[in-house]
């Protein structure tokens, strides 16, 4: 009898997400194997026990994700799980944590399409600001887009070092080279947005950073993105299903367009599918197990888009 497909999904949080166990469904798997609270010490006894336990054909239809808020330590549980396999016992892993990750990649890619279509340019020659920039969500962008070459700060609303701690922190895990800013105030949103070419908004849902006043004191505005889908928008005047379309209160930045909320998450949706499923390749296609994080889903977003 062929072996079922598993998927243990470790999460350090008191609840796995229902959306990532919804996802793993519509993905393909046949059983999924939820576990909370996991600590990284705990990650390599885990995977032994998850690899050990089956045939290598059974091997092969076995898979790991990774959950939780915490970026770094989904990375260095995706590294303990690397380190963890024993040839020919070898699972694939996704590390997609707060589904930061793939929401990221997904709006990053959507970006440099409209900069590259509208503009001409590409993100290596352009300045970024991330609004929200210290949630999972905001540096997972803000590393993309760094490693992509932009100029890219990170964006608090209360405190300059906060933004500037996490760019520090994610910059020696990642190797980006993220600066940091404030913007308590529509004066230093206005004076920080003058001189961008784009903006990344992944700030909490519900919540206008950006009001009609400030985005009129861009200047270089090229590409604005906005995650938020529940009313009012991060950004004025950009909606839900923008792609492309004219960002109507710029009006000192000669074509500037936005991308809304479900622009970007059909493109996470499709994403997160995308790589669920190559956990899954070895059992379709070849032999390769993959390890994969924000570098992958960006690599997969941009062929999406």
């Amino acid at each position: 009898m062929e072996k079922r497909s598993i998927l243990h999904m470790f999460d350090p949080m008191p609840q796995n997400s229902p959306f990532d166990v919804n996802m793993a469904l519509d993905a393909g798997f046949d059983i999924l194997m939820p576990y909370s609270n996991v600590k990284l010490e705990s990650v390599y006894g885990l995977v032994q026990d998850a690899i050990f336990s089956r045939s290598p054909s059974g091997v092969k239809r076995t898979a790991i994700f990774i959950g939780g808020r915490d970026l770094g330590l989904a990375v260095e549980m995706l590294n303990t799980c690397q380190q963890a396999m024993v040839p020919p016992f070898e699972v694939s892993v996704l590390a997609d944590p707060s589904g930061a990750f793939t929401t990221a990649a997904a709006l990053v890619a959507a970006v440099e399409r409209q900069l590259r279509e509208k503009h001409g340019k590409q993100l290596s020659e352009c300045k970024a600001l991330v609004f929200g920039g210290t949630g999972p969500v905001g540096i997972a962008c803000g590393v993309i887009a760094s490693l992509a070459g932009t100029d890219t700060r990170l964006v608090d609303h209360l405190s300059e070092d906060t933004a500037l701690d996490a760019a520090s922190q994610y910059n020696r895990l990642f190797g980006s080279n993220l600066g940091g800013a404030v913007a308590g105030t529509e004066a230093q949103k206005g004076e920080l947005i003058a001189d961008a070419d784009i903006i990344f908004c992944t700030a909490k849902a519900g919540i206008q950073v950006l009001s009609a006043n400030v985005l009129a004191e861009a200047r270089n505005l090229k590409v604005a993105g906005d995650v938020n889908a529940v009313p009012p928008a991060g950004i004025a005047g950009v909606k839900a299903k923008h792609n492309g379309e004219p960002l109507e209160y710029a009006v000192k930045a000669e074509n500037a367009v936005g991308v809304g909320a479900l622009v970007v998450g059909n493109i996470k949706y499709q994403l997160q599918i995308e790589l669920l499923k190559m956990l899954r390749r070895r059992e379709r296609k070849d032999d390769k197990t993959v390890f994969l994080d924000f570098r992958a889903a960006f690599e997969k977003a941009r062929e999406i888009v």
